[in-house]
């Protein structure tokens, strides 16, 4: 079984809770977060998680907000950044 949290900070509540319910991580249950913040790497074991461009996001949105006051329009673009998995213990 796997459990994918949407963020480490969740991750490490479902961890808390997988081990109160007697389950091994990753033996019984491969965990994964989302952010790979340093939550995922201070956790034990280490957390699996997918790494965001943040500051790309950032640049990427003040970019699309600046055009949109600019131009004055409400054309919402759909963008999507590269994301990558960080493989540790945890699964």
């Amino acid at each position: 079984m796997t459990v994918f949290a949407a963020s480490d900070v969740m991750a490490a509540g479902a961890r808390q809770a997988l081990g109160e319910a007697g389950r091994r991580i990753p033996d019984d249950v491969a965990l994964i977060g989302f952010d790979d913040s340093a939550v995922a790497r201070h956790l034990d074991p280490a957390l699996t998680s997918v790494r965001q461009p943040i500051e790309e996001m950032g640049r990427t949105m003040a970019r699309v907000l600046l055009k949109e006051i600019a131009s004055e329009t409400q054309e919402y673009p759909q963008i999507v950044l590269p994301t990558e998995l960080v493989v540790r213990d945890s699964s």
